[in-house]
């Protein structure tokens, strides 16, 4: 990489440019941190290649990077950050780096530990953001998806509210500067919100987003409590291991076809677009150096209301991680509307 395109490539992530509104392209967290509203996603990133794609992903231009326990390559990813910043390409504080604490961790006793299993793999000294992956406790133990004779997961006797507090206890210990959750619906949002003594609010909520889950009601009510959305999934997770071949397939919708030739822009492009124009910060997941590089072309285009409004329209309430073996869990958040 030549010292012309670095001088760029940091700047374009640096504290400066960011405060001068260059690349205006952030969510304005509660904690008043900037979190960039396009990340690269790393679930189903295999970690042969994840280190490789994270050190590409830096010098094109991504400060967000999305992580979590359960994706078993956190450590690949440690390295990929740690080399670029070793080249001097990039600043520890110019990144805002993701985790999200697993479901069997979810006792107050665990909750240090397993954030710092996320720190050491990652080789940092703390996380940007630290989310309760789901709403759901799963029986502690070695087994990441305990399940019990009839292959449904085993929960554990764990309340949201008392992890919450070990969260809050990670900001205060300096491991973390802020806290959110993922998978939550409004129900389980609003109680965590009620609680009495709460320290600190959830700064996200990271949910599937797509035009087949428009995420509408969801959306609207995380944002009037000053909680950002991130969007996973939004390009439909092509590679996800439970595709089957009737499921619809997003990329390959005609409309959307339709409406990225329009901006002579790939249907990938157009889908990241529609969730950065309703202020939602997204994290499309790629391994492949020419996709990680295209997914980042997207602040050059504006799709119309019109559009917007037509994309919208797509909304089928179609779930792709539905976890179906915690149907029966007490706080399993799909059977609420929103």
């Amino acid at each position: 990489m030549k010292a012309a395109q670095l001088g760029q490539r940091s700047g374009a992530c640096s504290t400066e440019n960011r405060r001068a509104g260059i690349m205006a392209t952030y969510v304005q967290l509660s904690t008043k941190a900037k979190m960039p509203i396009l990340g690269l996603g790393t679930w189903q990133a295999a970690p042969g290649k994840v280190e490789e794609a994270v050190k590409f992903a830096i010098d094109v231009g991504y400060c967000h990077f999305d992580c979590a326990y359960l994706y078993k390559n956190e450590s690949e990813i440690g390295e990929g950050i740690q080399q670029k910043i070793k080249e001097g390409v990039v600043k520890r504080e110019d990144l805002f780096v993701v985790s999200k604490l697993w479901c069997t961790f979810h006792e107050r006793s665990l909750v240090k530990g397993a954030c710092q299993t996320s720190l050491a793999a990652l080789k940092l000294d703390y996380l940007d953001l630290y989310l309760i992956h789901f709403p759901m406790g799963f029986k502690a133990g070695e087994e990441m998806h305990p399940v019990d004779d009839n292959g449904m997961s085993v929960p554990s006797n764990t309340d949201i509210l008392d992890t919450w507090e070990a969260m809050e206890e990670l900001v205060d210990a300096g491991l973390v500067k802020a806290i959110g959750i993922s998978n939550f619906n409004h129900e389980q949002i609003e109680r965590l919100l009620n609680k009495p003594g709460l320290k600190y609010r959830p700064a996200n909520n990271q949910v599937e987003c797509h035009p087949y889950l428009t995420q509408e009601k969801l959306i609207k009510y995380c944002q009037s409590k000053g909680i950002s959305v991130t969007a996973y999934s939004p390009l439909g997770s092509p590679d996800r291991p439970w595709a089957t071949p009737e499921d619809p397939t997003l990329l390959e919708d005609p409309k959307i076809k339709e409406i990225a030739a329009k901006h002579s822009k790939t249907s990938a492009q157009v889908l990241i677009r529609f969730h950065i124009q309703r202020n939602v910060a997204v994290i499309p997941k790629s391994d492949k150096p020419h996709h990680i590089e295209e997914n980042f072309k997207v602040f050059d285009f504006e799709l119309t209301k019109e559009e917007m409004e037509t994309i919208l329209s797509f909304n089928r309430n179609w779930r792709i991680v539905e976890m179906v073996k915690a149907v029966n869990h007490k706080e399993y958040p799909y059977k609420e509307d929103y």
